[in-house]
């Protein structure tokens, strides 16, 4: 592809993603397809010679849209949002059109420097304390298992990486039922087991750990012989908006010696508004945070911020440095590869920084603030419903819900929730609360209204007392 025939098809690229983006609330949210209809419509070897962008990009349109769930629609109320404000979309365009690979200062300074700078600009808006740097990681899965690796590290004298985990005795680490299935795979993954992942009971009106219960298990697995490594909290759990009293947590796990790692993946976004901060009261305390601009905040995904506040313990962890990847001549310098599992290193800071200048702090709070207002409203529409009832409260913007029946009830909302996505019109999530089915609701698309509420009210309501 030449450079002439690379503008036109990147002017191209980018008009066809403005019309996308300008259509979504007439599309259905989620895809309608059947498993196997896009696979039908796709050749089932590689073309032995090259065929015409024309070709190409018309089988696109024709094939993929239709295929996708719409992760951009303002309508998107399921999971956690992955939002991609237009401002940060034309940032990455211009991170993939320069195609830098930023593992080392001197691979790209300017990606390491503008990430040194867009990260503390984080910090300060967070209001963490100076005392904690930051490093952007691909996913909070890769941070949490960088936190996991680390407090296994510093709980084995720094010996596990050399000699493995059979050489020393079995490891411990204390979370509650309610942190994201991440925590389950990081433990996994640093060879630590599914069995010494220690579920502390939950209690209160935001299901958060039991400290004195923590503690309790810390000396109770002290006194069989094991070796208590970390705690992972979390602030707006997944299945719920579940946060863990941090401060108390905190002192527990100060008093053993335990690294704590904080998982504020999606709500650490709303943190940037002071009035919310009381959900992670403490925050100071942590080792290490992550959370996800991805999510709430606009950036497009991949773009998940880690906060730690000794890197050197996280580089003695993850860092090799064979003589090709050494600079020579600058000291000093930060390598942010040495605090990543992954070697390679996309430019992501570039759409932080394009996202924080254009819509400003102020911006991006407002955003934020209409979300967790609207998502109240709609929980207060819902419970005033005499078939409807709310399951959990909302904590920031999530709520969970459940339509009476007088039939199985779990059966009953399990439709419903099918039958709201087949509807097109909304895109919602179940989970189970106290082991029964619910309905979630979560804002924060970035482009939502309150008339994109109005409707997620109207079409939950409709289709619930359709008659079956």
């Amino acid at each position: 592809m030449d450079s002439e025939e690379f503008r036109k098809w990147s002017q191209t690229a980018a008009d066809w993603g403005a019309d996308y983006r300008a259509g979504l609330r007439e599309r259905p949210v989620r895809a309608r397809t059947k498993p196997g209809d896009i696979a039908r419509q796709i050749a089932d070897a590689a073309p032995e010679a090259g065929e015409a962008m024309e070709a190409i990009f018309a089988d696109f349109e024709r094939i993929v849209p239709d295929g996708l769930t719409h992760w951009q629609h303002p309508r998107f109320f399921a999971y956690f949002p992955a939002n991609a404000a237009p401002v940060s979309v034309i940032a990455d365009y211009l991170v993939t059109a320069v195609a830098a690979q930023c593992m080392l200062w001197q691979t790209s300074p300017a990606a390491t420097e503008l990430e040194t700078r867009t990260v503390d600009w984080l910090r300060r808006a967070l209001d963490l304390p100076e005392g904690f740097a930051g490093v952007i990681q691909d996913s909070a899965s890769t941070a949490t298992l960088a936190a996991v690796l680390v407090m296994r590290e510093k709980a084995l004298s720094w010996k596990g990486n050399s000699e493995g985990l059979a050489a020393h005795k079995v490891v411990r680490v204390y979370a509650s039922k309610q942190v994201h299935t991440s925590i389950d795979r990081a433990i996994w993954i640093a060879g630590i087991g599914e069995a010494n992942l220690v579920r502390i009971p939950t209690k209160g009106p935001l299901n958060g750990m039991d400290p004195e219960a923590l503690d309790a298990a810390i000396k109770a697995d002290l006194a069989a012989g094991y070796i208590p490594a970390g705690v992972i909290a979390c602030t707006g759990g997944t299945s719920i908006g579940a946060c863990d009293p941090i401060r108390a947590v905190a002192e527990v796990a100060k008093a053993h010696g335990l690294y704590l790692h904080v998982d504020a993946a999606w709500a650490g976004s709303a943190m940037i508004c002071p009035e919310f901060r009381t959900l992670w009261d403490g925050i100071e305390a942590a080792d290490s945070i992550v959370f996800n601009p991805h999510k709430w905040l606009g950036a497009n995904f991949d773009c998940s911020v880690q906060f730690i506040r000794n890197p050197e313990d996280q580089v003695r962890t993850l860092a090799i440095q064979p003589e090709y990847l050494k600079t020579h001549g600058h000291d000093g310098i930060v390598n942010y590869s040495e605090w990543s599992v992954p070697l390679g290193r996309r430019f992501r800071a570039l759409k932080l920084w394009f996202l924080m200048r254009y819509h400003g702090l102020e911006g991006l709070r407002a955003m934020i603030r209409n979300h967790v207002k609207w998502s109240e409203e709609l929980a207060g529409r819902l419970a005033a419903e005499p078939d409807f009832e709310i399951v959990s409260a909302p904590v920031l913007s999530l709520f969970s819900f459940r339509h009476k029946s007088g039939e199985d009830a779990d059966a009953h909302n399990i439709a419903l929730v099918n039958a709201i996505n087949d509807d097109g019109r909304i895109y919602l999530t179940q989970t189970r609360v106290d082991g029964r089915i619910a309905i979630r609701f979560q804002a924060g698309q970035f482009e939502m209204t309150r008339d994109d509420a109005d409707t997620a009210f109207t079409a939950i309501t409709e289709i619930a007392r359709r008659p079956t």
